[in-house]
């Protein structure tokens, strides 16, 4: 590998030289976005389409099932949390997604042979009451899951920022590159997506489950195999210490120096030592959260090295270290407002399929019949038209008006969808009251197996919620991902990403809590008719859930208008700017 070489400062203030990174984004991308694209492929439309596996193949009563998704989902984005300290502070980011991947490949095939072998599943359920699932069965099913969290735990947060890792970011290319990986990431990501929630989703559910599993395994294979292929030609950053370390360092030295006044000009008279070996940017002072600023109160019994730097950050921090701590803390506000509002997203992901299964859903009389699960396909579909639509039309059309370079700010496109997640919630509860009415006036032949009566409407009908959730995820999700990217210190990318997938974690909890509460709340007159989310859909109130959610999306868009205000961008000070562009990176020092 081409090098270049530079002088750099030790922290026992000699220098040494150091190998600069020769990046080769572009030879690169095509592996990344290759595991990426793969990797979605054989994941994506196994875990959309779980909810249908649990409850035909292993018998699964609906609530149960519903509640082990959620446990499930919640568990793979909280586990980032994990993959995001093991890849900054120890083993890099290359290390994480290569062990990453081969566990997501394992789980997969743990999950195509609990279809493949009838030893591993419960007999096929002719009539009620079915026969449930051993406990060694569900001990391997589980077993399946355990490694598809691990896969995701490192996969998650270290993807994005490895494909970042390929292109020089001091660079006007390199810039472009990083944005052109981001553009081809979200084009991949919908494409497997509408790939899996179709042609894989209909293998599994109308042909043969072992076969619609296998198909992703292997996908999942091939996802490893290229990923390792390519790995001749990768920039691995390594880590620069744990990132962690220095937001208790910031934490417990402000709380020894709590009684300490405030000097009189603490912009200058405060510790502020930059490290030059830091692949972080340089931070103004700012007063914001400034009970933490008392970390950097230089006292006679604080040492300082002979390069400036301090002797003990446990007592004596930088002003640098805290408005990089700053950074984090200021977004946790922020963070919390994803939380609520992603339970509209996941009752999309769930009760929709249950309103699909009891709708009509034939293309037409007599015809074929869509797949319960392939209907999210519309959620994706909207995303993907409006993403090219947004940037290119809308952008330019609102850069006239704001004068911003964005058109709006992050956080006001983050409102947006907050808002569009009220009209979501809305319009579902009005189109399962449609179905609810028809299923009960004038439904069709047949009958879902353990639930009631097939509605006659159409299922066509569902794509008015599923569209709005995904116009709503184009502003706040997106929105999340960029504005947890940019707020973050560089060498905390990795948690970056995991920070927005534990409050999607946080949010898959909470539904399974609401989804138990309302459950056993409305099911207490014993015979089932308060049930909001009985069964059979069309003795429930599913309507009434819906509505109870719009109500909590509702209270979260206030909340999120009173901390949007109050925050600050980072880099801006004490100015409080609406917006600032993508910092340029220092240049990342540190190579395999």
């Amino acid at each position: 590998m081409d090098t270049k070489v530079e002088a750099m400062e030790n922290g026992d203030g000699k220098v040494k030289e150091v190998k600069e990174l020769n990046y080769r984004g572009v030879r690169a991308m095509p592996y990344v976005i290759g595991n990426e694209t793969f990797e979605k492929l054989g994941t994506i439309g196994t875990s959309t389409n779980l909810l249908v596996y649990l409850t035909t193949i292993f018998n699964m009563k609906s609530i149960t099932a519903t509640n082990l998704i959620n446990v499930f989902t919640g568990t793979c984005n909280f586990g980032t949390l994990g993959g995001a300290f093991l890849s900054d502070t120890y083993f890099g980011r290359y290390k994480v997604l290569g062990f990453a991947s081969i566990s997501s490949f394992l789980g997969m095939l743990v999950l195509t042979l609990t279809a493949a072998v009838t030893k591993l599943h419960p007999p096929h359920c002719v009539e009620s009451p079915c026969t449930g699932a051993t406990s060694w069965q569900m001990a391997f099913l589980l077993a399946g899951f355990l490694f598809l969290i691990i896969g995701a735990s490192g996969i998650r947060p270290c993807n994005l920022a490895f494909g970042a890792d390929q292109f020089n970011p001091n660079t006007e290319s390199g810039q472009r590159g990083i944005a052109s990986f981001f553009n081809w990431y979200y084009f991949t990501f919908t494409f497997a997506m509408m790939v899996s929630l179709t042609v894989i989703v209909y293998v599994q559910a109308d042909i043969n489950w072992a076969i619609g599993l296998a198909i992703p395994t292997l996908l999942m294979f091939f996802s490893c195999a290229v990923f390792f292929w390519g790995s001749s030609i990768y920039v691995k950053v390594l880590p620069d210490g744990s990132p962690i370390t220095s937001i208790f360092q910031v934490l417990v030295a402000n709380f020894k120096k709590r009684d300490l006044a405030f000097p009189d000009e603490p912009e200058t008279s405060l510790f502020n030592h930059v490290s030059l070996k830091s692949i972080n940017s340089k931070l103004p002072y700012s007063k914001q959260l400034r009970f933490l600023n008392k970390a950097a109160i230089v006292t006679p019994n604080d040492k300082i090295n002979a390069d400036g730097s301090s002797g003990n950050r446990w007592t004596l921090c930088s002003i640098q270290q805290i408005e990089e701590v700053k950074c984090v803390i200021k977004t946790v506000p922020v963070w919390t407002s994803l939380i609520i509002y992603n339970v509209s997203l996941n009752q999309m992901q769930t009760y929709t399929v249950f309103q699909a299964l009891q709708s009509d859903r034939r293309l037409k009389p007599g015809s074929f019949q869509v797949p319960a699960a392939s209907y999210t396909v519309f959620q994706m579909l909207a995303l993907t038209i409006w993403i090219p639509v947004y940037d290119q039309i809308v952008v330019p059309f609102l850069r006239r008006i704001t004068k911003k370079p964005q058109g709006i700010s992050l956080l006001q496109r983050i409102g947006v969808g907050a808002g569009l997640a009220i009209v979501t919630m809305v319009v579902a509860a009005l189109v399962e009251t449609k179905r609810r009415d028809e299923a009960l006036s004038k439904p069709t032949v047949g009958f879902e197996k353990g639930k009631g009566a097939i509605s006659s409407m159409s299922g066509y009908w569902l794509i008015f919620q599923l569209v709005i959730a995904g116009l709503s995820e184009a502003f706040t999700i997106i929105g999340f991902v960029e504005f947890f990217y940019k707020q973050f210190p560089e060498n905390m990318r990795s948690f970056a990403g995991s920070f927005l997938f534990c409050g999607m974690g946080t949010s898959s909890y909470l539904s399974s809590f609401l989804i138990s509460v309302v459950h056993r709340t409305t099911s207490e007159g014993g015979d089932g008719s308060r049930n909001w989310l009985a069964e059979d859909l069309n003795e429930a109130k599913l309507d009434y859930f819906y509505y109870l959610c719009t109500g909590l999306e509702v209270f979260n868009f206030i909340y999120y208008l009173i901390v949007a205000k109050w925050y600050k961008y980072k880099g801006t000070g004490d100015e409080g700017v609406d917006d600032v562009p993508l910092e340029d990176m220092p240049t990342q020092k540190h190579i395999a």
